[in-house]
């Protein structure tokens, strides 16, 4: 008797559409895909509002109270209707409200957590072509018919260690066990998240620079180190704030079969030394972008951190990677973040080189000598 009167309501975080003749409904926060007719498009239109299933019954008199009853049983199960106060219904109003200036294009960021990784290591040849698609592969250069072509001067580079870097940078998959030494960690930290000066706005106010761009200097980015083999450092999860150069402790569950399930079973994450969980604050771009276009520049700039931090890694002789196959919400709850105001979008790691052990030294010996304090006070 008790859930007849228990209030539902149709989930906000809900798609219609047809597919071949096929109408179906997707809900983006649980990823949930169900078909369904056209009377379900009714249904879901009378729990507009909080309503009781009692009063579906009355509503929908037409049909059996059965078949009424049925129906809503099934859409409770997928995630269509809501009971109120319940964990679903408190996450879907709160990504309604935080998110309601980039709904319902920003459905993209929670439409795509939690990736599916199959394993292939182990797939035949012949088993990995069978999943390819039988058209030929897309070219890789596009060439311009008719148009009249402009040749370039020859390039000649000079004999510097920027270009050394970028001509060195690669991504790696295997590691040495050797340990990353925290000189290390605390200099890429520096580089790639932390504050190198600050900039005054007369709307904005003090506006942090870092080495990567930021749409608006907003710098949505906040990063979350997972020390697996730094040397000097235990183990855990850590918080580096970037204006006072330091790391906050969180946890200490890091071990390699979390970096495992965090990179969606990537074999390689668990030999890494650690991990670099990048996570963005949505409010802090949504504040001045209404618009949601926005959501790009937040991806974006988790693009530009990433290639930062590659060129650094390769810059002190460690070997860097960076993947988005992740399991989001099991990082999102080791981390403490909610998903919704503050989410996962991006892992990048390091090791110490397979192939050169003695590289680190080497490359740390020349940061010595080119490193320098950033300011806190200026640009």
């Amino acid at each position: 008797m008790r859930g007849r009167t228990i209030p539902l309501r149709r989930a906000r975080c809900l798609f219609a559409y047809w597919r071949d003749g096929q109408l179906f409904f997707y809900n983006f926060a649980r990823r949930v895909t169900v078909s369904g007719r056209a009377v379900t498009c009714e249904v879901l239109d009378f729990f507009d509002r909080w309503r009781t299933s009692q009063e579906a019954v009355t509503h929908f008199a037409y049909y059996s109270q059965r078949s009424v009853r049925s129906a809503l049983a099934q859409l409770m199960e997928y995630g269509l209707l809501l009971r109120k106060d319940s964990a679903e219904a408190k996450q879907d109003i709160r990504i309604a409200k935080e998110w309601s200036a980039w709904l319902p294009q920003g459905s993209f960021h929670f439409a795509t957590k939690d990736v599916a990784y199959v394993d292939r290591s182990n797939w035949t040849l012949d088993r990995r072509k069978a999943v390819l698609p039988k058209t030929p592969q897309p070219k890789i250069f596009k060439s311009v018919k008719g148009g009249q072509k402009a040749p370039l001067p020859a390039c000649g580079f000079p004999d510097s260690e920027f270009i050394r870097i970028l001509m060195a940078r690669r991504t790696h998959r295997e590691f040495s066990k050797q340990e990353v030494t925290l000189e290390a960690i605390s200099r890429l930290l520096s580089l790639v998240w932390g504050v190198t000066g600050y900039i005054y706005c007369p709307v904005f106010g003090k506006l942090a620079h870092k080495t990567s761009p930021s749409a608006g200097a907003r710098h949505p980015g906040e990063v979350y180190l997972m020390a697996l083999r730094v040397e000097g450092l235990k183990p855990g999860l850590y918080h580096y704030h970037p204006a006072y150069h330091r790391l906050e402790m969180i946890s200490t569950n890091a071990t390699r079969e979390k970096a495992w399930r965090y990179c969606a079973r990537q074999n390689f994450a668990k030999n890494a030394a650690a991990l670099f969980l990048m996570t963005a604050v949505f409010q802090r771009t949504m504040w001045k972008y209404h618009l949601p276009r926005a959501y790009r520049v937040v991806l974006l700039d988790a693009g530009h951190l990433c290639q930062t931090f590659c060129l650094v890694a390769t810059w002190l002789g460690l070997a860097p990677f960076c993947t988005a196959a992740l399991k989001d919400t099991l990082i999102e709850k080791d981390l403490g973040i909610d998903g919704i105001r503050e989410s996962v979008l991006y892992v990048a790691g390091v090791g110490v080189p397979a192939t050169s052990a003695r590289a680190k030294q080497r490359f740390s010996r020349s940061a010595d000598r080119h490193a320098t304090s950033p300011s806190k006070d200026g640009v």
